[in-house]
């Protein structure tokens, strides 16, 4: 499966700690009847053998719907479970070796904080950005923030899509109309809400009108 640009116009990010008493694989569906195109597992919090066994459970539902599943960082984990993707960080392995092992049908998601970053991402083989934090990240405390502008350069200096992410919600996603994104990625705006399919399908009408 190859992503599109319309794939990423919401990009959900798991997190089991934002859960109001709802199962991983119930809350993943609920967010996709709600408008997330793309879905990325980030558990930080659990070893392989339990990654798999959700990347597994979690395929049947994408799949089911036609939307990507990503998983974060570990490329090899995302290869064994069949997944469609991975999303790398800047310290993770390089995006030219992830394509030269798994070849051009799988979806390479890169980190950005830079031009320079992103143009390597680029040429290196990676299918879209992930850029930010644009705000203050409730689930990443300690990110590198950008400013709005530095969002602009940087999807400007590319040909591929770009993602915004970082504390995006409803109410401020607004602050960056206009930049350039294709989309945003979420996680407790959609993943920590009561009405999750609700919660994704508000965030995604504020998103589009940003774009």
């Amino acid at each position: 499966m190859k992503i599109e640009k319309k794939d990423l116009l919401l990009y959900g990010v798991t997190d089991r700690g934002c859960l109001r008493g709802m199962s991983l694989e119930e809350a993943v569906e609920q967010a996709i009847l709600g408008g997330v195109g793309t879905v990325q597992l980030r558990e930080k919090n659990i070893g392989e053998d339990e990654l798999l066994r959700e990347a597994e459970k979690l395929l049947k539902i994408c799949h089911k719907y036609n939307v990507p599943l990503i998983i974060n960082d570990d490329y090899e984990a995302a290869l064994k479970c069949g997944a469609d993707g991975v999303h790398v960080g800047i310290e993770d392995a390089p995006v030219a070796e992830i394509r030269r092992i798994a070849g051009k049908n799988f979806i390479i998601g890169a980190t950005a904080k830079t031009v320079e970053q992103a143009k390597l991402a680029e040429s290196s083989g990676a299918d879209y950005l992930g850029v930010g934090a644009v705000f203050p990240s409730p689930t990443k405390t300690n990110a590198v923030r950008i400013t709005p502008q530095e969002l602009r350069e940087i999807c400007s200096c590319v040909n591929i899509p770009a993602v915004a992410i970082g504390g995006i919600t409803a109410e401020n996603v607004k602050e960056i109309k206009g930049c350039g994104h294709s989309g945003i990625a979420v996680v407790s705006a959609v993943f920590g809400a009561n009405d999750i399919k609700k919660a994704a399908n508000e965030i995604r009408g504020a998103a589009l009108e940003t774009i």
